[in-house]
Parts: structure tokens; sequence; C-alpha cells
């Protein structure tokens, strides 16, 4: 069966969402996103791979990241955990950072947010689970942040869609 994505609700203050249906039971896709082994097979846009992965699920606690590009270079992001309610709720402010987990800027837009606060919901749905992402500028952002957001939308949407592709094709190969 075909992975289905839904369209973007429009939200204020800069909120993007967007939603998929993963045709996995909730457990299992609440697993992909919290234990570093499976993170370490899908995690992050098509074409990169994570060479580093350490985490720490609680809340307070961080999970740290490297991802090479196809072009060789390294990225590096973080994500603070605020919520996490085993399976259906994760909450975290995500950023990029450097190989120490100190927060950065984007690599690529001076404006855009320097932390976005991040809420995966996960619900049972009749063909698996139905992922909800949830992404926003902290209340914080500056206006010129807050509008490159905004006007990131369409290329969020195809990011996120590209990792939440890998994300589907991965829960694929995990065993019942």
């Amino acid at each position: 069966m075909e992975e289905k994505s839904y369209p973007a609700e429009t939200a204020a203050d800069s909120e993007f969402v967007l939603t998929r249906v993963l045709e996995a039971p909730r457990e299992r896709v609440f697993a992909a996103f919290t234990e570093p082994a499976h993170m370490l097979r899908w995690w992050g846009p098509p074409g990169c791979t994570v060479v580093a992965s350490t985490m720490d699920l609680r809340p307070g606690g961080r999970y740290h990241y490297g991802l090479r590009t196809p072009d060789g270079a390294t990225m590096w992001g973080r994500f603070v955990y605020r919520e996490i309610e085993r399976p259906q709720l994760l909450v975290y402010l995500n950023a990029f950072s450097d190989a120490d987990g100190g927060l950065t800027r984007h690599p690529l837009k001076a404006d855009w947010p320097l932390e976005l606060l991040t809420t995966l919901a996960f619900t049972e749905h009749v063909e698996g689970t139905m992922l909800t992402l949830r992404w926003a500028p902290l209340p914080t952002a500056t206006a010129d942040e807050r509008q490159c957001f905004d006007e990131s939308h369409e290329s969020m949407r195809m990011g996120w869609g590209g990792t939440l592709d890998q994300l589907a094709a991965y829960l694929k190969t995990i065993a019942p």
C-alpha cells in the first residue's frame, strides 16, 4: 500500500504541520524516533548518511547527530527533549549545532530560527500510525526569522517528506 501524505494545515504563529500515515504499529514508529540504532538507519534528508547518533531520551536530555551530505560535508543537529509520552507524543527543541552540541545557525539561511519547537503526535490509525508533525519558531524568534520560516514551508514539506519516505521504507525492514 502507498504511504499517504495529507495537506498541511495553516496555523497562526508560523506553524508548519505535516501529517503522514505510516504502515506500522504506533510503538514501532515511536521506537524509530526514540532509539539511536533506528535513527542511524533512516534519519535525515535523502542522500544524507547519519555519521553520529547519541541520545539521552528524557525531558532535558538530548539527541545529537551528525549527517554527511552527498557532497561530503558534515552537518550537525540536536534535539533537547521537553516531553516524552510513550508511544503517543514527543516534544523537543530542534536546532543546528556544532560537533560538540553547541547551538549554531542554519548553514545556508542566516535568518533561520535558532531553535524550533517540534511536536510529534503518534496516533493509531486503521492503516498503521498517523504521525502529525508540528514545527514552529519559538516566541523569541525575530520577525526576520519568522518570515524566513514562513517562506520555507514548501522546502520543509519536501525535506520532511523525503525524510518520512525514508522512515516508511525503513519501517518495512523491521520485523514485527
